[in-house]
């Protein structure tokens, strides 16, 4: 493989927390009353907590401050932490945690770049802290994807230039974030069908096959 390092999204292509996320969000929107379905949901795909939440007051009435929209994430976040309880290591499928593995063999380093600021505790619950040489994610930047800031700060951790990384995504906006931080992106999921990205892999392991 010509990379040197790859930068992995987490939700959606190392583990699947999409619904606990729609969990915590549903039960929010209940709360102060706005509609939510699956179709807003998946308009938050790789969006920050505060980004998605902008999007699901689109359409309240209601006009928020600053503050309460803060509490209200946080609400959010709250229930998440909760939900993120019953995750344990199978819920990282042998597939992902062998292609990662058989990554590192090959001496490309590993990281995950996520607007999540859950990551730590997820990547703990999941028991594969030690297969990754540098973590990027919410709690160290300020713009969400498709800023490429998290994918940047990843490459910089990991003492490598974008053009030597590459990038894997689910997401529309994670494969913006990764074409504007100057990267080569592989597209897994949903990201398959938006023609951007650099290669489209069936499937996690596919990874293995790119020269």
């Amino acid at each position: 493989m010509k990379y040197k390092g790859i930068i992995f999204d987490l939700d959606g292509v190392i583990c699947f927390t999409d619904k606990l996320h729609y969990k915590a969000w549903k039960q929010t929107a209940d709360k102060i009353g706005v509609d939510f379905d699956e179709e807003i949901n998946n308009k938050l795909r790789g969006v920050s907590r505060m980004a998605s939440l902008d999007i699901i007051l689109q359409n309240s009435k209601k006009t928020y401050s600053g503050m309460e929209k803060e509490q209200i994430a946080t609400y959010k976040n709250n229930i998440y932490r909760e939900l993120l309880k019953g995750m344990n290591e199978n819920d990282c499928s042998d597939e992902v945690r062998n292609t990662l593995k058989a990554l590192r063999l090959r001496g490309i380093k590993l990281a995950v770049g996520s607007s999540s600021k859950n990551t730590p505790i997820i990547l703990e619950r999941l028991n594969i802290v030690n297969l990754f040489d540098a973590v990027s994610d919410g709690n160290n930047i300020t713009h969400s994807k498709p800023d490429p800031e998290v994918f940047l700060k990843a490459a910089e951790f990991l003492n490598l230039s974008p053009n030597d990384c590459l990038v894997v995504e689910d997401a529309f906006a994670g494969i913006d974030a990764g074409i504007r931080g100057g990267f080569d992106t592989a597209a897994i999921g949903e990201a398959v069908k938006y023609d951007k990205p650099t290669y489209k892999l069936d499937t996690f392991s596919d990874l293995l096959k790119i020269k």
